[in-house]
């Protein structure tokens, strides 16, 4: 299960560290057990997204903009027997991509996981951070 420190998650969703440490206090998203620092559930965050209406703003728009790389977490993941459809929370942006299932699998995505989106001209792609492994 990947599980991410708090202000990963909260770079990841464009809101302050105070945001998901009220989130967890609220029981809107679980902690992982566990000595040391807190580690936020990525799977429990993904299902807190997507209960949430399409739209919806976390956080602040930020004011400049991180050109064609959107890093975020996979919120939703469809997997058909060619083709999936990867839903990823990037700040307060949902990006929506289709990729083939062997470049899911060959990424090892799931719902939780972080992976970055590269907006191109005419598609968008998915990857994982860079030096990073499920």
């Amino acid at each position: 299960m990947p599980n991410y420190r708090i202000s990963t998650i909260a770079n990841l969703l464009g809101v302050s560290d105070d945001t998901i440490r009220r989130w967890l206090d609220e029981n809107l998203i679980k902690t992982v057990a566990g000595s040391g620092p807190k580690r936020v559930d990525g799977a429990s965050v993904a299902r807190f997204l997507q209960e949430r209406p399409a739209g919806t703003l976390l956080g602040e728009e930020p004011n400049e903009s991180i050109r064609n790389h959107f890093q975020g977490l996979v919120v939703a993941l469809k997997k058909g027997q060619v083709m999936s459809q990867v839903d990823l929370q990037c700040g307060p942006y949902r990006v929506v991509s289709l990729v083939s299932t062997e470049a899911v699998e060959e990424l090892n995505l799931e719902v939780g996981s972080v992976a970055t989106a590269q907006v191109k001209a005419t598609n968008v792609s998915v990857q994982l951070p860079e030096g990073e492994k499920l």
